[in-house]
Formats: C-alpha cells, sequence, structure tokens
C-alpha cells in the first residue's frame, strides 16, 4: 500500500475548489493523526462520493474502520482494493486481520487474498505469517538484526497479527516497540497509525 489518498487524487489530475477532493483527503489524514476517526470515515466517504474510482485506494479509511471496530467494513474496503491491485501483499494483511476480527482466524485464513508477488521489503514474511506458515517469533527474529524500517514493520504487523488472532496482552509489547521513536522514522502514515493505536490502547511507547 504505497499509494496516499492525496497522491491518488493528484494522479486523477482534479483541480482544486473549496470542497475539492484534495482538501477532503488532507483534512480526513489530519484527522486521523489527530485520533478523530469516526470523522476522517466520513471525510473518506464523501471523498467516495466525490471521486468513485479512488474508493478502492482508500485504504487509509480501511485502517480507520478497523480501529474504529468496523471490521467488516473494513474487510469490505481492502477486498475492494484488492480487486484493484492485486498484488499488494500489505493488503492482503489487512483484509486477513479485518476479517479475523469480524469472524475467527480460521476462517479469515481460509478466504485469504491470493495477492502477490509483492517485492517490498517484509511484506512477503509478514503475508508468510498470516498463512500460518511463519511464526511470529521467526518474524521479529528475522528483524531484529535488520534496519530500524524493518523491524518497525515486523513488530507492526506481529503486533496486530497477535491481536486480530487474540492474544492482546501478547500483542502490547509489539505495539509498544513498533511506536517508538527509534523505528518510525521511516515509516510513514504506518507511524502515524502505531502511535494511534497505541494511545487508545493507552499505553506508553518504549524502546524495542
Amino acid at each position: 500500500m504505497i499509494l496516499a489518498a492525496f497522491a491518488v487524487v493528484a494522479w486523477l489530475g482534479l483541480a482544486s475548489s473549496p470542497q475539492a477532493p484534495q482538501d477532503l483527503a488532507d483534512a480526513a489524514e489530519t484527522d486521523f493523526a489527530n485520533g478523530h476517526l469516526a470523522e476522517a470515515v466520513a471525510k473518506y466517504d464523501r471523498l467516495a462520493t466525490l471521486v468513485p474510482e479512488v474508493a478502492p485506494m482508500l485504504w487509509q479509511r480501511g485502517i480507520a474502520l478497523y480501529e474504529l471496530g468496523r471490521y467488516e467494513a473494513c474487510a469490505q474496503q481492502f477486498t475492494a482494493y484488492f480487486a484493484a491491485k492485486r498484488d499488494d501483499l500489505e493488503n492482503a494483511t489487512w483484509q486477513f486481520l479485518c476479517a479475523a476480527r469480524h469472524g475467527s482466524p480460521e476462517a479469515a485464513r481460509a478466504n485469504l487474498l491470493a495477492a502477490g508477488p509483492d517485492p517490498r521489503i517484509l511484506r512477503t514474511e509478514i503475508y508468510e505469517m498470516v498463512r500460518g506458515r511463519m511464526t511470529p517469533e521467526a518474524l521479529i527474529a528475522l528483524a531484529d538484526t535488520s534496519v530500524p524500517i524493518v523491524r518497525f514493520y515486523a513488530h507492526f504487523y506481529v503486533g496486530y497479527y497477535l491481536e486480530a488472532t487474540g492474544r492482546p496482552a501478547e500483542a502490547s509489547p509489539h505495539f509498544r516497540a513498533a511506536a517508538s521513536p527509534e523505528l518510525t522514522h521511516d515509516a510513514g502514515f504506518l507511524a502515524v497509525v502505531a502511535r494511534i493505536h497505541l494511545a487508545r490502547l493507552g499505553e506508553p511507547a518504549t524502546r524495542p
């Protein structure tokens, strides 16, 4: 998932106006960063109404829906993204997380999106984890000898995986590590997600 909503809108070449799609995309991301997730989703919904072609690509909306506990709608967002971009393993991972929370991890795994190949760092290993072919411990061991951004992705997605599979106590240390300043420097929007998620759990970040 490499396209932010504003980038998609810019790609479509839409002109600015008092209620321009670009303005809505920017405002939605600001709401998300401030923890106003329901407001962010509402703005993404308005953006999708204004520019239907963009609607499947609004993966930020899907993450906001996850954080709000709207897991069925969350899974639908990432399924729609898959129809538009089938190689994105990170999107397939999010669809699994949403479906696991909405139903069960077993059902989510049985219906896992057949995405890929995705050459980006650690995306294949994360996907293998949600497929049940790599343990969270093995993923962390692989990443913890690498650079901070690799360690970020490992702790971030191990945290969400453990949470989605019913192990929130085991997930907490990974969420704290992912939100630590040492790991979030190059994480972009997902650094915001890590911070917001940790705040919603009521926990401080810690050094990994």
